[in-house]
């Protein structure tokens, strides 16, 4: 796994993320919080796990943007009490049995556990293809299908329980909201089915028109960015026909 985990301390640390991140920081006793940070033009800059740990808060991120993102976080820090500091820990993940020290994945109950631990985890940890996870749930990963272009709400942020719209303000919130409530959805992610293989950024095309394009590949199913109005039939990718499994709801507006 190619995390980095961080420790979060001082008085402000809620107050300081509650107003930046999209989800609802006061949910952490409950147990982690899946969110994002965002532009304040709503657009995705980093997603993250923020868990629990005795009087401070670990984020729980991708090596490839935690630099970026702790730098921003510093950046709105200015004089509030907080600190983040890297630690040694390590992720574990699984999908038997929780561990006493691990922690439902709070995105999906299919995803597993991870735990957070000083010890390196053993490769592999499990028999699991989490890609085929991920694809079989529809989830997004960082740098996949979560890229700085990306709208949350596009990426199912909503059913991964990613947001909060009761929460109140957050960098970027009122655009979220006005995705949420005042239009429809007319693009986003979807898996497919691939009746031959097909490499992952392929575009796909309807009527000759583009229609979005492939991502993560598991299979003979893939997650794809779509617009939903080109994929109701007729939908390729290259030369290979492919179908929208419609078996995870594109989530309109309220």
């Amino acid at each position: 796994m190619t995390r980095k985990i961080y420790r979060i301390t001082g008085a402000d640390k809620e107050s300081f993320l509650q107003g930046l991140v999209t989800n609802d920081v006061t949910k952490l006793p409950k147990g982690p919080v899946y969110t994002a940070l965002l532009t304040p033009q709503g657009k995705y800059l980093a997603d993250f796990f923020l868990v629990p740990s005795g009087d401070s808060i670990l984020l729980d991120i991708d090596t490839s943007i935690a630099p970026a993102t702790i730098q921003r976080l510093s950046m709105y820090k200015l004089r509030a009490a907080v600190e983040i500091t890297e630690t040694e820990l390590h992720l574990h993940r699984g999908t038997g049995a929780r561990p006493e020290d691990g922690f439902s994945d709070p995105r999906q109950a299919a995803l597993g556990w991870r735990a957070y631990r000083s010890t390196t985890p053993d490769l592999p940890e499990d028999s699991t293809s989490w890609d085929a996870l991920r694809v079989a749930n529809l989830v997004p990963k960082t740098g996949i299908e979560l890229t700085p272009d990306s709208f949350i709400l596009e990426c199912g942020f909503e059913r991964l329980n990613g947001v909060d719209f009761r929460k109140g303000c957050y960098v970027g919130q009122e655009v979220t909201a006005r995705m949420k409530h005042k239009t429809e959805l007319r693009k986003g992610l979807a898996r497919i089915r691939l009746s031959a293989p097909v490499n992952s950024g392929t575009p796909l095309t309807a009527d000759g028109k583009p229609a979005g394009t492939v991502h993560t590949v598991a299979g003979d199913h893939a997650i794809a960015y779509l617009r939903f109005d080109r994929a109701e039939n007729g939908l390729i990718a290259g030369d290979v026909p492919v179908e929208w499994v419609r078996d995870h709801p594109v989530q309109a507006s309220a």
